[in-house]
């Protein structure tokens, strides 16, 4: 539902986190019935990450308080139209001792365009590991999106407008690498970035929850085409997600720098697979992410440019 493949339209961005928090917190028209506005995405579809993120609100309200979401599991099923308000409704599966279970459905016209199941859970002592936090440049050294994509601007202008235009500013994104150099030449499918909220925000944990998960459909399906840039940047591409599964881990502050580090293990017909792990400045793993996404050539033409 994140298209990438660029459409003319009018769009606005966000300016600030309250904004955002006014997006992801819905309307309650019962007690299992909600309704989202849209962000204006300048792709012209309802960005995924907001749909990932109100549908998690929307679960949140049908659970006791002493529960948090340790994972979700969604399928984007239609490209939303940023024009029509996205009702969402909950069925309550399942209220346990220890894990309740909702699936929520996301409507427009009636017709379903996105499902996701979420599995909450009481805090509970037990064991405890985790893999390790790659070893790289830590934030304070390295520049943001925002200075890099200027180095796009007379080597790649078509990219170097849609970065321009779709970056969001509520959240700064810092990658560890050269973005130009993996967005023009051919690399492994391996990215690592840093990235918060540019403002700070409450210790709510399902607020947190909600603005991890509309920040994690950015950037996560961007290695699966590094080993085919030289080849997709000559062609026509359309980009989007298919779905999209996040375990929480632990508690985390997202105004303060977490790693997004993100492998692609395959693609293959005409879809590429992703997975993230989400670590604080402290190495903890916070949360961990899969997403598989469509990249369907459009033409067989030769492109200017990059998508």
């Amino acid at each position: 539902m994140s298209a990438i493949h660029y459409f003319c339209h009018k769009y606005q961005h966000m300016q600030s986190l309250s904004e955002l928090i006014e997006l992801v917190t819905l309307d309650k028209i019962n007690d299992h019935t909600f309704l989202g506005k849209n962000y204006k995405a300048p792709w012209g579809r309802v960005f995924g990450g907001q749909v990932l993120a109100q549908s998690l609100h929307a679960a949140y309200q049908t659970v006791s308080d002493d529960r948090y979401a340790h994972s979700m599991h969604a399928y984007f099923i239609l490209g939303g139209n940023i024009d029509i308000p996205i009702k969402y409704e909950v069925d309550v599966i399942r209220d346990g001792g220890s894990f309740t279970t909702r699936r929520v459905v996301a409507f427009q016209n009636e017709k379903p365009i996105f499902n996701m199941s979420a599995s909450f859970q009481r805090k509970q002592e037990g064991v405890d590991h985790q893999i390790s936090m790659p070893n790289v440049f830590p934030p304070e050294e390295l520049m943001s999106s925002h200075a890099q994509i200027e180095q796009f601007k007379d080597v790649i202008p078509d990219t170097y407008k849609r970065y321009k235009s779709f970056l969001p500013k509520i959240f700064e994104f810092k990658p560890v690498d050269n973005m130009l150099t993996k967005l023009v030449k051919n690399s492994p499918p391996f990215d690592n970035i840093w990235f918060k909220t540019c403002e700070k925000v409450a210790q709510s944990i399902p607020l947190q929850h909600q603005l991890l998960a509309y920040a994690s459909d950015y950037n996560i399906l961007r290695p699966a085409s590094m080993p085919h840039r030289e080849f997709l940047n000559s062609k026509e591409v359309f980009y989007t997600s298919l779905d999209h599964a996040i375990w929480f881990h632990r508690d985390f502050d997202i105004s303060e720098w977490l790693l997004y580090a993100i492998d692609s293990p395959s693609a293959s017909n005409s879809r590429g697979f992703s997975r993230g792990s989400v670590f604080d400045s402290k190495g903890n793993l916070i949360a961990s992410v899969a997403q598989e996404g469509l990249m369907r050539i459009l033409n067989q033409g030769s492109k200017k440019g990059t998508i």
